[in-house]
């Protein structure tokens, strides 16, 4: 499958997200959540100092963005900037991904380890923010808790383990608690970081630091392999008008010495079978 480039002189796109006919998406290391459309077109929404990372919205439209470095979750309305929940008494990383479920509750990962001081890896904790602005320990134990989607009937949902390159699944209680926990697919070839869901079920795995990019279904199965070369797909998303329009967010490396480079860029490529569920 080949991918040709929408837009390109980012220093590091993360959490591509599709909302009101544009790609919204961090560009983190310039601090900026921006948009751009079909057509390339990029305009800049705000500057979050912390660094901003996965973005979602409830559904009474609150704007929600990850603030990577002070660890906190972020609410953007009326052109202002406040917080919405103080992470960091469980998040032992900078924190990163995030998905907003049907009821407006938020999960956030992080790394759980400060990899770019030399720490060694650790297990972290996937967070919950409730809409009072609560914040819970959804799930522990997971070794750099990434991307994350909920199936169409939200009941389901499935988290990339960066560094166990696994797909973990756990049932979605109405409360929004998670339980049975499962492998739902090894990735051995991808070290998942952003993930999509499409309507036949398969999970599209971006693969951090592997130059590669797999659509794999639930067991393990690939159906499709992507391969970047000496470049990485770090995000991805399925929008457009009809859902079939694959947006990578791909660089040629990451970590702060990376941003300088302004190597980032956002890459499409259509596909088959359309998105479904969240994000």
């Amino acid at each position: 499958m080949k991918t040709e480039v929408l837009l390109a002189g980012l220093s590091f796109g993360e959490g591509p997200r599709w909302r009101e006919d544009k790609l919204w998406f961090s560009d983190f290391y310039v601090h900026q959540v921006r948009t751009v459309d079909v057509a390339g077109h990029a305009e800049t929404i705000v500057e979050v100092p912390g660094r901003p990372s996965g973005l979602g919205w409830r559904p009474d439209g609150t704007f929600l963005i990850v603030s990577m470095t002070d660890r906190r979750l972020m609410r953007f309305a009326k052109g202002r900037l406040q917080i919405e929940a103080e992470l960091g008494g469980l998040a032992t990383g900078h924190c990163n991904d995030m998905i907003v479920d049907a009821a407006g509750r938020a999960y956030v990962g992080n790394f759980g380890f400060d990899r770019h001081a030399g720490e060694a890896p650790r297990p972290a904790v996937l967070i919950r923010v409730d809409l009072d602005g609560s914040v819970h320990k959804a799930a522990g134990d997971l070794m750099f808790p990434n991307g994350t989607v909920i199936t169409p009937d939200g009941r389901t949902l499935i988290v990339g383990e960066t560094l166990a390159k696994r797909l973990t699944a756990f049932d979605l209680a109405p409360d929004g608690t998670l339980s049975n926990r499962r492998v739902w697919a090894e990735t051995p070839s991808c070290a998942p970081d952003g993930i999509c869901l499409d309507a036949e079920g398969a999970v599209w795995v971006t693969g951090a630091f592997t130059g590669k990019m797999v659509r794999v279904r639930e067991g393990g199965a690939v159906t499709h392999e992507i391969d970047f070369g000496p470049r990485s797909a770090y995000a991805c998303m399925l929008g457009g008008a009809d859902r079939r329009t694959l947006f990578i967010v791909t660089n040629s490396g990451s970590g702060p010495a990376i941003a300088a480079k302004r190597d980032g860029r956002i890459e499409i490529a259509r596909v088959d079978v359309p998105g479904a569920g969240l994000p």
